[in-house]
């Protein structure tokens, strides 16, 4: 074994809470407030069953919350900005009038600046973006007036049409060269490098094998000195190694890919099954970060 990679030296600090890149791996609780996502639709898209299901992951060691009000599986249908609006502000809204989550980050997963703004305004503290800041043209310059941070993640096509753009001739090379270019776009609109953290997209515009690439070959996106946030929860590329359809079976397949993220240098993982992930991060964390 090596030595982990190094962490950028700098942290975020959300809700008086410094996140310390390398100290320890971080848990985003994923909140999907929609009737379609791939592994929970329908599931917690009213206001009482996600703030059951919020209140479950915090007790179950979430770090953080990610609440997103538009499916990004494959083929999702584009809900309009008025929808997106419903589902995720007053959910948002609720979580800060209670007093559980009073120190609970919340990150907004949209593409939709107009999204990113009311959800700021309602109590999120930062915005996860799948389309790296490229849906919606006013998305990173309306992030640097929040003054907030970013996740920037990789894609190509949208959720329509991503896994039908699965050719890469170098795909690490790609992700890593679409992310700098991301990252300088992000600095130009008015973002602090320290604000921005990075994803490479697992299972978005990827193959089954190309998502096992991206966690074998990690590292390599160390080299753009931001934090990593790494979504391999109940994947589809997980389902086809273990011949498993139902994303809820996929449990022990997460926590294997969730432990090489973390050997690779993850310093976050987006997660929907906390409480298990929560101990894998425990160990993994007591044997490789020391």
């Amino acid at each position: 074994m090596t030595d982990p990679p190094p962490s950028p030296p700098i942290a975020w600090v959300l809700r008086d809470r410094p996140f310390i890149w390398g100290q320890q791996t971080y848990l985003m609780g994923v909140l999907n407030v929609t009737p379609d996502s791939f592994s929970d639709g329908g599931q917690f898209n009213t206001l009482e069953t996600a703030l059951t299901q919020a209140q479950q992951m915090v007790r179950n060691g979430a770090d953080l919350l990610d609440i997103g009000g538009q499916s990004t599986r494959p083929n999702a249908t584009e809900v309009t900005l008025e929808v997106e609006l419903d589902r995720v502000i007053p959910i948002i809204q609720a979580l800060r009038q209670d007093a559980t989550f009073a120190t609970v980050p919340i990150s907004v997963d949209t593409t939709q600046a107009e999204v990113a703004k009311a959800a700021i305004a309602a109590g999120a503290d930062f915005v996860n973006d799948i389309s790296g800041g490229t849906f919606d043209a006013d998305m990173l310059s309306e992030v640097a007036k929040l003054g907030v941070p970013i996740v920037l993640m990789h894609l190509r096509g949208n959720p329509r049409t991503m896994q039908q753009m699965t050719d890469y001739q170098d795909l690490m090379g790609e992700i890593y060269h679409r992310l700098q270019h991301q990252i300088t776009a992000a600095i130009a609109a008015g973002i602090d490098r320290t604000q921005i953290m990075i994803d490479p997209g697992i299972g978005f515009a990827k193959k089954p094998a190309q998502s096992l690439e991206i966690l074998r070959k990690l590292p390599v996106l160390h080299r753009l000195n931001c934090p990593i946030l790494v979504g391999a929860s109940r994947k589809s590329f997980i389902g086809h190694i273990l011949d498993q359809p139902d994303p809820k079976q996929r449990v022990w397949g997460t926590a294997a890919a969730c432990t090489i993220a973390i050997i690779g240098g993850a310093h976050m993982l987006r997660v929907h099954d906390v409480a298990e992930m929560r101990d894998v991060c425990r160990v993994a964390d007591a044997i490789w970060r020391g």
